[in-house]
């Protein structure tokens, strides 16, 4: 049994879980803090849940606004509403909006409310077989001409020379989680092979380093012909979004730091990112980071690179000088990409602008370091130090570099101009 409970009163979460923990050892139960966390989003159909617990009220708003909402929503797993007693008006309101059942707070020791667990499994698992199989449930299983079963499609999100990226609910992580999916272009088996590698080496770099603030990966496998990665989903976007609102120098120095960690637990297990940029830093909901794309990493470990060798991959904006002359490149080249980013962040500007790659590539090798605003002069010499144009110039490696932004953060003061 899977259940997803929502609620903020961490005693009643105790209790309830108590109380399923005596019944059933091996139940599983997900907590959601709507205080903390927020709405669910609205895609979500909890599809990979027995049953949703839903507390009556919580700071900020009342359990029935969201029952109101998710029983609208077609699909959704059972909803039992936790009242504070179970001939309370909301009660009587909950059934109204699509309760599967109500529990007064007193009954949650009693058989009725293990009774109503059972009968909301045995409803949503007959759902999901029917689902399964059913032309509908089946249409809701393909991802362009790919069939993935146990995941249901909601979108396409974005499409590449050789992928589609797709939003997904996957019932066996009970989430949102994205699906890059290779396009089928009539290519031959060793081309699909070869893709498939690409996916699994990716992979295998992710579940190595696991790290905070490394990207989750679910699953991959292929289907159809077509070889698929599963991936968290970032429902606030990417460090692009932040940016554009307009960043602080505080927030901008944790996210640096952030990133500086991310990149020390990806060195430390001998793998270089090769494509660092805000639009490979995504955001969570909790507020946290993850670094995403290891489509062009180098896995130095295996000597191996994901993608075809012999050619400069990357962005140039944020390229090392070594790295867009494809020269041999270290992590030195990954905090390179660091430092354009902290610049980004802090004069909302990149460093070298021009018309044509080749031309920004030019300029990253000679063209002096650029300054920041004077408000940030404090911050000039480790930006140099990021932005050097000889690795050996640079910070010696991610730990170091992050020591240099912890110690610029601490230096800021929050009564300062430049908070």
């Amino acid at each position: 049994m899977r259940l997803l409970l929502i609620e903020a009163d961490a005693h009643h979460c105790a209790a309830v879980q108590r109380r399923i923990a005596a019944w059933k050892p091996d139940a599983r139960i997900d907590v959601r803090n709507p205080s903390q966390q927020g709405p669910l989003a609205p895609e979500f159909l909890a599809q990979g849940f027995d049953a949703v617990l839903l507390a009556n009220e919580w700071p900020g708003t009342k359990g029935l606004e969201w029952l109101q909402d998710l029983g609208a929503r077609k699909g959704f797993a059972p909803v039992i509403f936790l009242s504070e007693q179970a001939t309370h008006p909301d009660a009587r309101r909950a059934m109204d909006l699509g309760a599967y059942g109500v529990v007064g707070r007193e009954e949650i020791a009693q058989q009725k409310f293990l009774d109503m667990l059972e009968g909301a499994q045995r409803k949503q698992s007959l759902a999901r077989a029917t689902w399964r199989t059913d032309a509908a449930g089946r249409a809701a299983q393909r991802f362009g001409t790919a069939f993935i079963r146990g995941y249901r499609c909601i979108r396409r999100v974005a499409s590449g020379p050789v992928s589609d990226l797709f939003l997904a609910e996957s019932e066996s992580a009970g989430a949102l989680v994205a699906i890059k999916v290779a396009r089928d272009q009539h290519r031959d088996q060793h081309d699909l092979d070869h893709t498939f590698r690409r996916f699994l080496q990716e992979y295998e770099i992710v579940q190595r380093i696991k790290h905070p603030s490394i990207v989750r990966l679910y699953d991959l496998g292929i289907s159809d012909e077509h070889a698929w990665l599963v991936m968290e989903w970032f429902q606030a976007g990417d460090l692009r979004k932040r940016m554009r609102a307009g960043m602080r120098p505080r927030p901008a120095l944790r996210t640096a730091i952030a990133i500086a960690h991310a990149l020390e637990a990806m060195h430390g297990c001998g793998v270089l990112h090769r494509d660092l940029k805000p639009g490979n830093v995504m955001l969570r909901e909790d507020g946290s980071l993850a670094l995403i794309d290891f489509g062009m990493s180098k896995d130095t470990a295996l000597q191996q690179d994901v993608t075809d060798t012999g050619l400069i991959f990357g962005t140039p904006h944020y390229m090392s000088p070594e790295q867009g002359h494809g020269e041999p490149i270290d992590g030195r080249s990954d905090l390179y990409s660091l430092g354009v980013i902290l610049f980004e962040m802090l004069a909302r500007a990149k460093p070298y602008a021009a018309e044509n790659p080749m031309a920004i590539i030019y300029k990253h090798r000679k063209e002096p370091v650029p300054r920041l605003p004077d408000r940030f002069e404090a911050l000039q010499p480790m930006l140099d130090r990021f932005l050097a144009k000889q690795p050996e110039d640079r910070y010696a490696n991610a730990t170091e570099a992050a020591r240099a932004l912890e110690k610029a953060y601490r230096l800021i003061k929050a009564e300062t101009s430049v908070t």
